[in-house]
């Protein structure tokens, strides 16, 4: 059975944008931590959270919605069928 989208399958994310490059940092703190290069204008950065992540995950990216933090650097995502223990170990077996 699929898990829905809910508060138990929300994660933290901090989020750096205008990096050099598109990239899946890692964890730090619980908080997983990523870099895209898009700036934070007109929803760019967050279109640019989204593909990156459910490129890492695998999965499509409808299937990845920030809950909180649109305007924010420290933003809460979910990713629907996957539990954030889920999301943690798919990224920390891709991730250097």
């Amino acid at each position: 059975m699929a898990k829905q989208p809910g508060p138990m399958n929300n994660f933290p994310v901090k989020v750096q944008p205008k990096a050099s490059r598109d990239q899946v940092v890692g964890y730090r703190d619980g908080v997983l931590q990523l870099r895209v290069t898009a700036p934070p204008d007109k929803g760019r950065a967050n279109a640019a959270v989204v593909a990156l992540l459910a490129d890492a995950l695998g999965v499509a990216k409808s299937r990845v919605r920030i809950v909180r933090g649109q305007s924010s650097r420290d933003k809460v995502l979910t990713v629907e069928s996957l539990t954030p223990e889920d999301v943690r170990g798919i990224l920390e077996t891709g991730v250097d």
